[in-house]
């Protein structure tokens, strides 16, 4: 009986914390497989510095995403967002004269305010989110591309690079320490004030949250907000960190945040977040496309390994979420049930699918002989 109690009182301990587990066992998988693999050139100062240099741009991002998709929303314009604010930011230094310290603050609120328009289409247009920023997405490149004509503009202040890759001396980088600081805002925002309360509620179910006198439409609008400004922030460490910037920059972005939040635990069917699962998938993710250019893998082929974890993922907090609403008795007794074990041989197929396809990466790069 002691024996009974005791199991179901660690399972119910573990269980708000299994969005953080998941990422962290596939870290210490990357950590373990690489000190085997490339133990000299993977652990060197230098590369970890490059992992969270990488891992800070996308930190604001993550952050602000997770409110979003927690309330059953999803934002496919980040990318865009950030290329335009960049670009604009570039502008009004390079061709206009406006010091850093006006034009920082000025393409913040250009964020805001696209962010703010991608709310407003969705609340008062009906438009889903999935087509509303898909297609704003393609707007705001456009105007990027109409405005830089081609152009790279480069060679900023010193103060926008040290945002973007300085480090103050003997600690860690700027970029990172800016990266932490929103994430840890995040943290307090979802764990101890209204507007985190109100996005779980949202996410849990709309008509109901409606119901008890929140205004839905508006919070929303407001998580977008957050997201296009973080967006902003993202393209202002992006200028910084290459000192250069173009319409084309950042084409993934979108991909990339929603990957390491969904990755991190946050469910896309809402009602669920975490964020210190997203800070824990952003390292993820950056930790494993550098392990893949440390073995000389192809980009295609890092392309296929960032597939086959976010679909890994989200079937797996797909099946704990199913296995919550049919109250299963925890996601720890759910393994045992027949559906456990085809999650398990279907979670195991994936991994032996992406081992299989790291080797013939692997094997391909070492055999292609460059041309010329």
């Amino acid at each position: 009986m002691n024996t009974t109690t005791q199991t179901r009182t660690t399972t119910e301990r573990l269980e708000p914390y299994i969005a953080i587990i998941g990422p962290m066992v596939m870290i210490l998988a990357i950590l373990l497989f690489m000190g085997v693999a490339e133990p000299a050139r993977y652990f060197r100062a230098t590369n970890l510095n490059l992992i969270l240099l990488d891992a800070a741009l996308y930190m604001p991002m993550a952050m602000a995403m997770t409110f979003v998709i927690t309330q059953r929303g999803i934002d496919l314009s980040i990318g865009s967002i950030a290329a335009l604010s960049g670009i604009m930011m570039a502008f009004l230094i390079k061709q206009y004269g406006f010091s850093v310290y006006v034009a920082v603050p000025i393409a913040l609120l250009l964020g805001a305010l696209m962010g703010l328009i991608n709310g407003l289409i969705i609340t008062r247009f009906n438009v889903p989110d999935l087509i509303g920023t898909l297609a704003m997405d393609l707007v705001y490149r456009g105007l990027a591309l109409v405005l830089a004509k081609g152009l790279v503009l480069a060679r900023f202040p010193d103060f926008l690079t040290d945002i973007g890759r300085g480090q103050i001396p003997g600690f860690v980088p700027i970029p990172v320490l800016i990266g932490i600081a929103t994430m840890i805002a995040g943290y307090v925002l979802l764990t101890r004030t209204y507007f985190g309360r109100y996005t779980i509620a949202i996410g849990s179910n709309p008509e109901a949250a409606e119901l008890t006198g929140i205004a839905v439409k508006r919070h929303k609008v407001y998580a977008y907000v957050l997201c296009g400004a973080c967006a902003a922030l993202g393209g202002i460490l992006l200028t910084g960190k290459l000192n250069a910037i173009q319409a084309t920059s950042a084409p993934y972005f979108n991909l990339h945040v929603i990957a390491a939040v969904v990755v991190g635990g946050t469910s896309l069917f809402g009602g669920r977040a975490s964020m210190l699962g997203s800070f824990a998938g952003v390292l993820l993710l950056s930790m494993m496309i550098n392990a893949l250019v440390t073995l000389r893998i192809e980009f295609f082929w890092q392309s296929v390994a960032s597939g086959v974890v976010i679909v890994s993922s989200v079937a797996l907090y797909t099946w704990m979420q199913k296995k919550d609403r049919d109250g299963a008795g925890g996601w720890l007794a759910g393994l045992k049930t027949p559906d456990g074990q085809k999650m398990m041989r279907f979670s195991a197929a994936l991994i032996g699918l992406l081992i299989a396809l790291l080797a013939l990466g692997g094997l391909f790069a070492g055999t292609t002989n460059p041309s010329g």
